[in-house]
């Protein structure tokens, strides 16, 4: 892991920032390879939340495209290649983490930078913030979960109104829209996004885990292929110490000791 990736651990949960605050934090290979081992570390680690953000002024701003300049190599570069090695296995891996991820956007989020906070389960932004799908002005297509996201989110007409336009939308606009959690003030997105990681981190993870696995499966099961995932899900939730520890906690009146198990 190099430098390109900040990991600040917090016992039960850690954050993880990119660090290339003189290129926006723009992705290059070097910094998807050192994200992807620290959320695999996280993972291993038994982390409970976790806590992704941009160094500087800004949150990120997509591929760095001097890494795939068509007039730099002897033809043009292989962007199918880019995204199934490096974008689409990112966003795989932040979704199939079994405990929530929140993700503080703080200044621009563009291209890669705006769909890659699509992938986690709580999006915060500073009110300084805007998203960019800044793919339509290099000719590209909305990559990294965009195409997918986006219309879930939005429907197909603010979907496709934000893609093809590249124009840029505030953080509140994104607030309102149901493409984010929350707008928040700039100098208070941090300490709200690490109060309510830490609050994640404290909980019933294994509950929340499985919370957020059930809401991505709602996207393609049937209805009564999701009822029969809920009541798998139940029944590992029912028998854990989390719930036991729940209701023992509210029938004696006290503050629950959960331990994500």
């Amino acid at each position: 892991m190099t430098d390109t990736i900040l990991v600040a651990d917090h016992g039960n949960w850690a954050e993880l920032t990119l660090n290339r605050p003189e290129r926006l934090n723009a992705f290059t290979e070097d910094m998807h390879l050192s994200l992807r081992a620290a959320l695999e570390a996280a993972r291993d680690d038994g982390k409970r939340a976790l806590l992704l953000t941009g160094a500087g002024r800004g949150f990120c701003a997509g591929q760095d495209l001097g890494d795939r300049d068509p007039s730099q190599g002897d033809g043009p570069p292989d962007l199918g290649h880019t995204v199934r090695s490096f974008y689409a296995p990112l966003v795989r891996l932040i979704r199939s983490l079994e405990c929530p991820v929140v993700c503080a956007v703080n200044g621009v989020a563009a291209g890669a930078g705006a769909n890659l906070p699509l992938a986690c389960d709580v999006v915060l932004a500073g009110q300084s913030a805007r998203f960019i799908q800044s793919f339509a002005k290099i000719g590209l297509i909305p990559d990294t979960g965009g195409s997918w996201h986006l219309p879930r989110l939005l429907g197909e007409a603010r979907a496709k109104g934000l893609a093809l336009t590249g124009d840029p939308i505030t953080a509140q606009q994104a607030a309102d829209w149901g493409l984010i959690w929350k707008c928040l003030p700039d100098e208070t997105l941090m300490d709200e996004a690490r109060r309510m990681t830490a609050g994640f981190a404290d909980g019933p993870t294994l509950g929340l885990g499985q919370t957020k696995l059930a809401i991505q499966a709602a996207a393609t099961d049937t209805l009564t292929d999701h009822l029969e995932l809920e009541a798998d899900m139940m029944k590992r939730c029912g028998e854990s110490a989390d719930y036991a520890e729940g209701v023992s906690a509210f029938l004696q009146k006290r503050s629950p000791v959960f331990r994500g198990s």
